[in-house]
């Protein structure tokens, strides 16, 4: 050992020498600013949470005009003349059909009947859903049908956009990019969740458009190879107050030979 060496005898107070402190100064003082760095940069290489809410904990209750639409669908009143159409669905990766089983084997046809519903709300950029956990939640509070609005026929379009199932995208999953979320919609359409196409304009605003077949029927099945897959689709839009439907055949989308923006790391093949 050099005349200069200090020797640190850890059970002797004060036997720590001032060079031995000083490099362990430096060292805490570089591993701070290492850890802090670090934490930056994977903080600022997230994706932002969508704008979105899912009320898992809570339930609430809505009563409204039941109606397929083409899919189902309750209209409830805001404000005179103001009406906004709640999209039902199921819990999990299931349609809202096995919930409403038992009351329309009693009342028949519940299209323009006045139903109330409990469940968890979900919603995002003026659309709103509700999960139902459970049949017993579901009531009739009326036999009197009510007259439901028609569609709004505008026009034929080319869109281009993605598939996507609106119960993760709107707000069960935040923000729901990646190839495992691809594989969840696909799950979720495929057990009864009405696919959405999200068409993007030149301003970065994004339009949603209930996907039906080309007679407005549900589809499900078919459009499974599209599932947030950039595409273009040709079709026919109608208006339902403030949900769009867009009447297509499948046979015509085209694939596009670009990223996607929702789930992102999808091979195009």
């Amino acid at each position: 050992m050099k005349k200069n060496d200090e020797f640190y005898v850890s059970y002797i107070e004060g036997s720590l020498g001032e060079k031995t402190k000083n490099r362990l100064k430096k060292f805490v003082f570089a591993a701070i600013l290492f850890i802090v760095g670090a934490a930056l940069v994977f903080a600022l290489s997230q994706k932002e949470f969508k704008n979105s809410s899912f009320e898992l904990s809570s339930d609430t209750k809505i009563i409204g005009i039941y109606h397929e639409n083409p899919y189902p669908m309750l209209r409830v009143q805001l404000a005179e003349n103001t009406y906004k159409n709640v999209l039902l669905l199921g819990f999990g990766k299931l349609s809202v059909n096995p919930y409403l089983k038992e009351l329309k084997s009693e009342v028949g046809d519940l299209n323009g009947k006045k139903i109330s519903i409990e469940g968890n709300l979900i919603y995002y950029n003026g659309k709103t859903l509700i999960q139902i956990t459970d049949k017993e939640k579901v009531f009739l509070e009326a036999q009197t049908a009510f007259n439901i609005p028609k569609n709004e026929l505008l026009s034929e379009m080319t869109l281009e956009g993605e598939v996507v199932d609106p119960k993760c995208y709107f707000g069960v999953m935040k923000p729901g990019n990646g190839k495992i979320h691809r594989s969840c919609a696909v799950l979720c359409i495929s057990g009864g969740i009405p696919p959405v196409l999200v068409a993007t304009d030149a301003n970065n605003l994004s339009e949603y458009y209930l996907l039906t077949d080309i007679k407005g029927n549900p589809i499900h099945k078919d459009i499974l190879p599209f599932v947030g897959k950039p595409s273009e689709i040709k079709g026919v839009v109608e208006k339902n107050e403030d949900w769009y439907t867009f009447k297509i055949d499948v046979s015509n989308i085209k694939l596009l030979d670009t990223p996607s923006n929702i789930y992102y790391d999808i091979s195009m093949q």
